[in-house]
């Protein structure tokens, strides 16, 4: 089947939902597509009159329902029987193939940015890059556990640099955004000039280019090969470019080691854990921008109750506030302590930590923790030790260095060598592989 045929085929399941009955069966099924040209499906009708009916009543709904069913296609042409003259042309070609960029967020300004021990290094990077973008310390790379203000930085830095240059051209977008923007160029423009360079014109046009979560750049080499280039064009205008990942770019599985050289060649600042001073502060400052004062005992006691990331915190300060209105009384320990105590006990058993992981696979191969997190080389330790760890890897989403933590205090690369030693074992060896997955079913039912 052509390839314009599968596009006519996925648009008529639309036009069959937004069409009647009666223009569907009447006019839309005998409508014939013989040709694409570029992006434009060449459609041909039994007759003039048939072509006029097409043009007045329900060629927007045709163009709508090709957009809708993703066709890439952007245009349409209409052919009367065998003539070859067009009888209609109408397009869509100064409609932007890509949707509108990702709003920075006004409330994440440096202001509101709680500065600890932590994220102090963090925070005097990002404030002497958005003071002078482009020629202090580019790129620089954010790394860090996810919910650690990664985000908030960055945006922070984006609507300083609009504060002094209301001109500046500053681009944020995640690098699923940017992958995802790619693909629509290759998908319907098929690498055409016009597509490539809309695309090239969003990207490497500007005076700030901020990239979060990059870690996502792995496996992904079209990709990659762009962002390489994007990456060499605003370095070369000394534009700044700011990167943010989960991990350290040595980390990021599959990533090219020209981007990697380029990722470390400015300054590297990684974002930790708040300490308790920090969290607290934290704390008081959500309850704040939410209208709420609350006293430093209850800030603490959500501090020592939460998790180690700040969307955590900010969660247990929500249940307080509806606690508060919901009982309509004021924010005390007692209705704190009262409010979360639920909450908190029904989340330690639902929520996956690397203990559980761990126990779950001391307790399936029968040996101790402490044999399992030791340094004993035996193989009946060192199997299950390198699981635990794939499974870590697998099932949680944390930075391979607090892997390597859990897994009593062994490196990044220790990490990887498992993760990877196991991806393997489980292609070759039966054994291994229904463990893994016994052992998957085990922790996830927990």
């Amino acid at each position: 089947m052509e390839n314009y045929q599968l596009l006519w085929n996925n648009a008529l399941e639309v036009l069959r939902t937004t069409t009647s009955s009666i223009a569907y069966t009447t006019y839309i099924l005998k409508i014939t597509p013989v040709d694409l040209e570029g992006r434009k499906l060449v459609l041909n009708v039994p007759s003039e009159l048939f072509a006029k009916e097409i043009s007045t009543r329900l060629l927007d709904k045709i163009l709508q329902a090709l957009k809708t069913a993703e066709t890439g296609v952007t245009s349409v042409k209409i052919t009367v029987g065998n003539s070859t003259v067009d009888y209609l042309h109408k397009d869509d070609e100064n409609e932007p193939l890509l949707e509108s960029s990702m709003e920075i967020n006004p409330k994440y300004t440096f202001d509101s940015f709680v500065v600890g021990s932590s994220n102090k290094f963090l925070y005097s990077a990002a404030k002497a890059v958005a003071e002078d973008p482009g020629n202090n310390y580019n790129p620089l790379f954010i790394y860090g556990g996810t919910g650690l203000g990664k985000t908030h930085i960055m945006h922070a830095i984006a609507n300083h640099v609009k504060s002094i240059n209301k001109t500046a051209n500053v681009l944020y977008a995640t690098c699923e955004k940017f992958t995802n923007d790619l693909i629509t160029i290759i998908r319907q423009g098929k690498g055409s000039a016009s597509g490539t360079q809309e695309f090239r014109n969003r990207y490497r046009n500007v005076d700030v280019l901020i990239i979060d979560d990059v870690q996502f750049l792995a496996n992904k080499e079209a990709t990659q090969e762009e962002f390489f280039h994007t990456f060499n064009e605003l370095y070369g205008q000394d534009k700044q470019i700011i990167l943010s990942a989960d991990c350290h770019p040595r980390e990021i599985a599959t990533l090219s080691e020209r981007l990697k050289t380029r990722f470390e060649g400015g300054l590297m600042a990684q974002v930790v854990s708040p300490d308790i001073e920090t969290k607290i502060a934290i704390v008081q400052r959500k309850a704040e921008e939410r209208k709420y004062i609350i006293s430093t005992e209850v800030a603490t006691y959500l501090a020592e109750n939460g998790s180690n990331d700040i969307r955590s915190l900010e969660g247990l300060l929500n249940k307080v506030i509806f606690a508060s209105l919901l009982h309509e009384a004021p924010i005390t320990i007692g209705l704190a302590m009262e409010a979360i105590k639920q909450s908190v006990s029904n989340e330690n058993k639902e929520v996956m930590t690397t203990t559980n992981i761990i126990n779950t696979v001391c307790s399936f191969y029968n040996v101790s923790k402490n044999d399992l997190l030791g340094k004993k080389k035996n193989k009946e330790l060192v199997e299950p030790r390198q699981i635990c760890t794939y499974l870590i890897t697998e099932l949680m989403s944390i930075p391979l260095v607090t892997i390597g933590q859990a897994m009593g205090g062994r490196d990044h690369t220790t990490v990887i060598h498992a993760r990877n030693k196991i991806t393997e074992l489980i292609k070759t060896n039966p054994r291994i592989a229904t463990e893994v997955n016994d052992l998957k079913n085990l922790i996830l039912k927990k």
